[in-house]
């Protein structure tokens, strides 16, 4: 029975049951947080192991010392691990310290101060520069263009990947040099891009010969299911269209190994690594191969990295059914509300009435659960209905996250009742 169907003091009845239930919540004195896609301690000690490595041998397959300075692209062999995963070359690919967002920083930096191969002068002296941002999408991608002053453009993001119309429009301006994307497991959405999309932008021509895709492959292996989802190719199919500078790739073993202490990777064409290679010797001597060694040690292969991911996949698939589980029993039969059911990745996307989120988000802080603010998957954070709302169900215990979707659940009928009885 949905909201349309019940009678003012059908809402009424259910609103007075609902702040009650409301209040019981409030006086447990809840302090749970779904905020961010952080990993669980569970999932952490996956990987412990890594603590005990590399052990008194410290030399990689070539003998080199890792304690040392150098090696600027980073261990063969752990690169090669990661290439197949990214498909791209081991050979363009540059394997960094632990965060693939220092690698989109130093690249959008870059490119800021210096142009990119294709640029007539650098990106900061243009009279404006933005970025495609499909949304809702990844609240730090947006963050790194608003810290410097790129103007975002947002196109909806769809269950096949970026409305192509949308960015085909958005390209026909010169100031527009590039777009964000993350291609499998979409945050917050769980979308995946289809092939056909992604060769559509591969191909498409776009006003700026130097634009790029920084195409942010962070959920690569983080399947929920048995269907393990292939990421297109997105270098072969830009190469293939007469656009072989066009992809930046990133990826991470953040959700993978140690959050807080992985390797990042970046890959692309040729031209593209020589230039960030250029500019990175400048920022540093190398990066931490000591700890690129005992990752390509603990892992050993790629088929290696498929086979811890099935064990993240053990702890994390049961979080998101009781995600979806509650959310449907709680919220399905008043049709208020729609939810994401994605087949990897490390969030739940939520759409609620139109103008009701930022209450939603209100009343589940002030019952004691912590969600990340409306608004966040859109630009500026800025969601144009006040609808959207992101659900990370990694980190709490499987108690906790129950408790907290049962709170949001009761928060979001809360809402929905105040706006129709308003």
């Amino acid at each position: 029975m949905s909201f349309d169907d019940l009678s003012r003091d059908q809402i009424q009845a259910l609103f007075d049951e609902q702040t009650a239930a409301y209040r019981a919540l409030q006086e447990r004195g809840l302090k749970l947080d779904l905020t961010r896609g952080k990993p669980s301690p569970e999932q952490l000690d996956l990987s412990n192991e890594l603590l005990s490595l590399p052990g008194a041998d410290f030399k990689d397959a070539s003998g080199t010392d890792t304690r040392n300075y150098g090696g600027l692209t980073g261990l063969l062999e752990l690169r090669e691990i990661f290439a197949p995963i990214m498909r791209v070359p081991t050979s363009q690919v540059v394997a960094g310290d632990n965060a693939s967002l220092a690698m989109m920083h130093d690249n959008l930096v870059f490119a800021l101060f210096h142009g990119v191969p294709d640029s007539e002068q650098p990106w900061g002296v243009e009279e404006s520069v933005k970025f495609v941002c499909p949304a809702p999408g990844y609240d730090r991608h947006f963050a790194l263009l608003e810290e410097y002053g790129i103007e975002m453009v947002t196109v909806p993001m769809n269950a096949d990947g970026p409305d192509v119309d949308a960015v085909r429009e958005a390209v026909k301006d010169p100031a527009v040099k590039g777009m964000w994307l993350v291609p499998t497991y979409s945050n917050p959405t769980g979308a995946v891009i289809s092939e056909a999309v992604a060769a559509e932008l591969a191909a498409l021509e776009t006003a700026a010969p130097d634009f790029r895709i920084f195409w942010d492959n962070a959920y690569a292996v983080h399947h929920l299911t048995d269907q393990q989802t292939k990421t297109p190719d997105i270098l072969g199919l830009c190469v293939a269209s007469g656009h072989p500078n066009r992809p930046v790739i990133f990826a991470s073993t953040s959700k993978i190994t140690f959050a807080g202490a992985g390797v990042s990777f970046l890959g692309s064409s040729p031209d593209n690594i020589a230039w960030y290679l250029s500019h990175l010797g400048k920022r540093t001597i190398g990066p931490d191969k000591v700890n690129q060694l005992r990752h390509a040690r603990y892992l050993g292969s790629t088929e290696g990295v498929h086979a811890l991911m099935e064990r993240h996949r053990a702890i994390l698939a049961p979080k998101f059914e009781t995600v979806v589980t509650i959310l449907r029993d709680r919220l399905a039969e008043y049709g208020i509300a729609d939810w994401t059911e994605p087949a990897g990745g490390y969030f739940v996307s939520l759409d609620v009435l139109d103008g009701t989120a930022s209450r939603v988000v209100e009343l589940t802080r002030e019952a004691g659960v912590a969600m990340t603010p409306a608004g966040a998957a859109f630009p500026y954070g800025e969601d144009p209905r006040d609808r959207n709302i992101r659900i990370a169900p990694s980190f709490p215990s499987p108690d906790d996250l129950a408790t907290a979707i049962d709170v949001l659940a009761t928060s979001v009928l809360i809402a929905a009742a105040e706006q129709y009885l308003a």
